[in-house]
């Protein structure tokens, strides 16, 4: 009797284990349909721009925007409970990078072509330039990041915790989809008036995507830069602080459910803000560090 209870425990430890590594690969494949689905949506937004209906477009590219934040937050999570289960597999992290390629690759790529650039005959060329090079660097950001994984630097073991080697994927493609979610109207039919210093201005749809084009490109190269961003992994329940990390996680669910537009578009700036500021600080205090103090003999 005693073996065949111990038989079925084992049975029961084995079953729980498989639902263990299962997790982590639900949540990848949920990513995975929301990145689908925002190419879906940013598809039809271009078909209403091309039937010169804004109201309907407007609504299928938040729709997009939103999916891509999804697509962020589950990535976050899946990483998250896989090694907060122990159950983190290569098979794992292969279909978490295939995964990403989609949702920010693809997704983003797609978005930005059909929501900053559709209608704007003086950007065609230079928009599908942007988005392959939004998609390329995405792909060669996280072929990196597996090499690095999978052969990382000895001795740097705490730094890489840390720390993430260029801006990470999600970051790139989150802060595309919050300003699309923050201003959800195709860039055709945006014209904004600003007064400075008693003056009237006008941007016009083609200087938007003019300053859309830069941005992509901006966050393409920082994706494969050698800049630091910080990589949040030592928060979570054996942070230093719970307390401190469980009132910071409320506020933001709250900002978030509350003020979405800004709360996400200013959390995105400052995060893909964070690795050109850092680097920028370190140059001014190697060079203030390099600037030999007068001694006592000089000022004589």
């Amino acid at each position: 009797m005693n073996r065949e209870a111990e038989a079925k425990h084992r049975l029961t430890r084995r079953r729980l284990r498989k639902g263990v590594y299962v997790l982590p690969s639900f949540i990848t494949c949920i990513n995975i349909y929301m990145g689908f689905y925002a190419v879906v949506e940013s598809l039809k937004g271009y078909k209403y721009v091309a039937l010169n209906d804004p109201e309907t477009a407007t609504r299928h590219f938040d729709i997009a925007a939103l999916c891509i934040g999804w697509s962020v937050l589950c990535d976050f999570l899946d990483g998250r409970i896989a090694r907060l289960m122990h159950a983190t597999s290569e098979f794992g992290v292969q279909l978490d990078s295939l995964a990403d390629v989609l949702s920010f690759g693809i997704a983003p790529a797609v978005l930005l072509y059909t929501w900053g650039f559709s209608g704007i005959p003086a950007f065609q060329k230079l928009a599908w330039g942007a988005a392959f090079i939004h998609l390329i660097c995405c792909a060669l950001r996280l072929a990196r990041f597996n090499v690095q994984a999978t052969k990382p630097v000895p001795g740097d073991a705490k730094t890489a915790k840390r720390f993430f080697v260029g801006l990470p994927t999600p970051a790139a493609a989150g802060l595309l989809a919050a300003i699309v979610h923050f201003t959800p109207l195709p860039v055709v039919y945006q014209e904004t008036y600003y007064r400075l210093f008693g003056q009237e201005f006008l941007i016009t749809p083609t200087e938007w995507a003019l300053g859309l084009f830069v941005l992509a490109i901006t966050l393409a190269l920082l994706m494969v830069s050698t800049l630091r961003f910080n990589s949040f992994k030592d928060l979570g329940p054996y942070a230093r602080h719970p307390q401190i990390v469980l009132l910071s996680l409320g506020l933001l669910i709250f900002l978030v459910y509350n003020y979405s537009e800004w709360t996400l578009l200013i959390l995105a700036i400052i995060y893909a803000g964070q690795g050109p500021a850092g680097k920028l600080a370190s140059l001014f205090r190697r060079r203030t560090a390099s600037v030999p103090t007068p001694t006592s003999a000089e000022t004589l």
